[in-house]
């Protein structure tokens, strides 16, 4: 199949996911009209209250506690408790006469942005990122979110600027400081990082809890706990692992991670810009899309800590791929054998990329046999 041909069919997939269920078989439409089968990150369940990955331990411990070890659970923390910033209190950067600085004091840190003669200066609320790769801080100015024109990156363990933010001189101290961000954004960026921020359409950040936590994934959880006690087998909670695919990658996942619709609607997305976006580029590739081997959890467990062993993966492919050429074709394992190597598979055909401005690589999720010399896709 084209790859024309495959994105116009997720296109009307989409279409017929946005127009309800009265577009789908009955069986399945039924199963739509149930509230919790609507749920996805980044979207309000209303009539649903958040109780808090202490309340899942009660009867789910181990994977609650194994969840803290994945990155998602420290997408977004609170400035009085980020690490990064408590280990290095004073952070620098200089382009041209514009000086930046991040001061810690107490447990605040104060962003500044200078010209030699006038400054402004506001308390950093929210640090986004673990900081593994990077991390961009959220503040306040006159009523508006911004994000910090600068951020960490901890190949340098300093400051730069923060990706696909201007990198040249400010014109202003206004300028200088960062992205205002919309309404629409800030509730967009809280809600991949932080669990509950938003209720009743407004950004609540008296209700956010840091990070991407259980309910993140399956939904607030209160009618869940009530079910349960109910003896109800209408769970009331959302099971990812029920949608297809191409659902789970674009469509849920996708949803913070950036799916191949988004990316399309994105400014810059060409090139290097979207090697971010893992289920964007996951669906560019040639025969690795719509097959539950190579969704987004059949990799990564989205419970535990992300697996860097590369040999880790290899058996991911060869659940799909023959491991020699000798070996028999099934219905299961009919991909050709690697004539290079049966080891490490994702060195080759998953490599990982500079992103230019970014102090670090990322794995490229366009599964391809890459050439020598070519360009990076886009």
């Amino acid at each position: 199949m084209s790859q024309r041909v495959k994105k116009t069919l997720l296109l009307t997939s989409l279409v017929a996911i946005i127009l309800g269920p009265w577009l789908l078989p009955a069986s399945r439409g039924q199963t739509r009209r149930d509230a919790f089968s609507k749920w996805r990150p980044t979207h309000e369940l209303p009539g649903a209250r958040y109780v808090g990955s202490g309340a899942c331990a009660q009867c789910h411990a181990p994977l609650t506690a194994k969840r803290l070890a994945n990155s998602m659970s420290r997408a977004l923390e609170p400035v009085e408790k980020c690490e990064i910033l408590k280990t290095l209190p004073r952070l620098t950067f200089r382009i041209g006469s514009y000086s930046y600085q991040i001061m810690r004091e107490g447990n605040r840190s104060i962003y500044t942005i200078s010209d030699g003669l006038n400054s402004i200066s506001e308390p950093l609320l929210y640090c986004f990122g673990q900081g593994k790769a990077g991390q961009t801080y959220v503040f306040r100015h006159r009523e508006v979110f911004y994000e910090s024109r600068v951020s960490y990156y901890q190949e340098i363990q300093g400051l730069d600027f923060t990706i696909l933010h201007p990198r040249s001189v400010p014109e202003s101290l206004e300028d200088g400081l960062g992205r205002p961000m919309a309404t629409e954004a800030a509730q967009g960026c809280f809600a991949c990082h932080s669990t509950a921020p938003v209720s009743d359409a407004q950004l609540q950040l008296d209700h956010l809890m840091p990070g991407v936590s259980c309910e993140g994934c399956h939904g607030p959880g209160e009618k869940h706990i009530a079910a349960i006690k109910a003896g109800s087998k209408n769970l009331q909670v959302f099971n990812p692992a029920k949608l297809d695919a191409d659902e789970l990658s674009q469509e849920f996942c996708g949803a913070c991670h950036v799916s191949f619709e988004k990316a399309l609607l994105m400014p810059k997305q060409g090139g290097t810009n979207n090697l971010r976006y893992q289920p964007y580029r996951i669906f560019n590739s040639r025969g690795h899309s719509g097959d539950p081997r190579i969704s987004c959890v059949a990799c990564h467990d989205p419970h535990d800590k992300l697996a860097e062993d590369l040999a880790f993966y290899d058996s991911k492919c060869l659940s799909c791929h023959l491991a020699t050429r000798s070996q028999v074709k099934t219905a299961a394992r009919s991909a050709a054998a690697c004539p290079v190597s049966k080891k490490q598979c994702t060195a080759c055909h998953m490599p990982k990329i500079d992103l230019p401005g970014a102090h670090g690589k990322f794995t490229d999720h366009w599964i391809r046999i890459v050439k020598p010399g070519e360009p990076v896709p886009n």
